[in-house]
């Protein structure tokens, strides 16, 4: 799809590819189709002019917009692994992910090097290697160049293109979780990549001409190959609701974060709604429906395997009504995609778009998800997450199971954790976030019937705080909001509410 999208850009070229937004919210054109294609083959020239080959790993850095689709494209074209870098991960965890993934260069845009504190020791460094970090790669700057920041990367002009890599190998590395000694990087291939964007394609069906907003590469690459321009959602949510009022999109991707966000600052949608990257309630795709979607989807995704189910806002309402199992309704398994059950009932899954192995480790047979699931003709059920269980008075609790019954009218969020207690033993928290404007005695007598059906898995608390979320996709932290639950029950007597 990549190569597909490379040739595509040069066709059309005048129309638009890339929009931004005026501060009203007016949309404007940061790149058309041909800038992206020119800047796609620039870029392409200054990689190749600096010594990277195919099967090289070059080391990215660089915030969402043209230049990084560019870059991205550049690297396809010539079959450089690219390594996504996040300089907000701190110097340790950077450190760890530069010696893993070893790239032969670094570019980063301006913001990324003052975010790392690279740009004061890089002017110190006549070799351009990352000071404290070690001689690991030279870095590059990508864009405006900052007082103190490495030199830029240079696009020699004329010359003959460098030659399009034709082939599978490593396309893309995305660093996950793991520790500074052990980092956990997926690796997909350059064929997995594009299945995964084939499954998008499919799911989001783009049509030429009409608008796709979205922050991801996964999402913008198979609109713009579509024939369909792209806009990166504003990071301000009243920035946002104008931004899509004016766009009024064909298709909209936001994180659950962004799109609580979102609606509580009023936005209005348009076309069909997609979220994903963490739990995606009923009640939160029953909103985006309320605000004018036609359509709301909850995307089961992984980055190894990206993206796995889906499911209609209301199908999933229907579920949750209907009930009396439990669980959350992630949807149909995509085509292509193969699920089974290991022995402790966590979900292992194997598509096309599959990751091909975590760096440094052998080729994956399965990815196993770390979700507990049951399959029930072609739908994935959640239970929870496996090592979310809470232990409680010799008592497994799979709080995923239990959840969805939570968001009742005026829940924003809602997570049930453990909070360690004196005994060694747990007890169990439901962590509450309202929507604003919501009346927490409302919605607790709304919560009496969904926790009496819980049974012996009934909480012993109700905390209502804003739920603590970590990460660039803004997933609910567990582990805060077990600490968080902690604080606020250490200042009252110990009950059962």
């Amino acid at each position: 799809m990549l190569d597909r999208l490379r040739t595509a850009l040069a066709r059309d070229s005048d129309r638009p590819a890339v929009l931004g937004a005026t501060l009203t919210g007016r949309p404007r054109v940061r790149a058309t189709r041909g800038d992206l294609h020119d800047l796609a083959e620039g870029y392409a020239r200054a990689l190749h002019h600096r010594g990277l080959r195919a099967g090289d790993t070059l080391g990215v850095a660089v915030i969402p917009g043209p230049a990084a689709l560019a870059l991205m494209l550049a690297a396809h074209r010539l079959g450089v692994c690219t390594a996504i870098l996040d300089p907000a991960a701190g110097p340790d965890v950077l450190l760890a992910r530069l010696r893993l993934a070893a790239p032969a260069l670094i570019v980063a845009d301006g913001a990324a090097q003052a975010l790392a504190s690279w740009a004061a020791p890089l002017a110190r460094r006549a070799q351009l290697a990352l000071p404290t970090l070690g001689d690991l790669a030279p870095v590059v700057t990508l864009g405006r160049r900052w007082p103190g920041a490495a030199p830029s990367l240079e696009i020699p002009s004329g010359g003959t293109p460098p030659p399009v890599h034709d082939g599978d190998g490593d396309a893309v590395i995305v660093f996950t979780s793991g520790t500074t000694s052990s980092p956990r990087a997926v690796v997909h291939g350059r064929a997995s990549l594009d299945a995964g964007m084939r499954a998008v394609t499919e799911l989001v069906r783009p049509v030429p001409g009409a608008p796709v907003a979205g922050g991801t590469f996964f999402v913008l690459a198979p609109a713009l190959a579509e024939g369909a321009p792209v806009a990166m959602p504003a990071g301000r949510p009243a920035a946002l609701a104008r931004q899509l009022a004016r766009l009024k999109p064909q298709a909209t991707y936001l994180t659950p974060p962004e799109l609580r966000a979102a609606l509580d600052a009023g936005t209005r949608f348009t076309g069909r709604v997609y979220s994903g990257s963490a739990p995606v309630s009923a009640a939160l795709l029953s909103r985006v429906r309320q605000s004018g979607a036609d359509e709301a989807w909850g995307v089961y995704a992984l980055t190894e395997v990206f993206p796995a189910a889906a499911v209609e806002s209301r199908e999933k309402i229907a579920f949750a009504s209907g009930s009396g199992s439990g669980g959350d309704l992630l949807g149909a398994l995509l085509p292509g995609v193969s699920a089974r059950r290991d022995a402790g009932g966590v979900l292992e899954l194997r598509a096309p778009q599959m990751c091909h192995r975590y760096l440094g480790q052998p080729p994956h047979d399965w990815v196993s998800t770390g979700d507990l699931a049951r399959l029930e003709a072609g739908r994935v059920i959640l239970s929870g997450r496996a090592k979310d269980m809470i232990l409680r008075a010799a008592e497994n609790i799979y709080p995923g199971l239990y959840e969805p019954s939570l968001h009742v009218p005026g829940v924003a969020l809602a997570l049930i954790v453990g909070v360690p207690a004196d005994d060694e033993d747990e007890t169990v928290a439901a962590v509450v976030e309202l929507e604003p404007g919501a009346s927490e005695t409302a919605v607790r007598g709304a919560l009496r019937g969904p926790l009496a059906r819980m049974g012996e898995a009934r909480p012993d608390h109700l905390v209502f705080a804003p739920v603590p979320v970590s990460g660039r996709s803004r997933k609910p932290d567990r582990a805060a909001a077990s600490a968080l639950a902690a604080r606020t029950l250490s200042t009252i007597p110990r009950q059962r509410r």
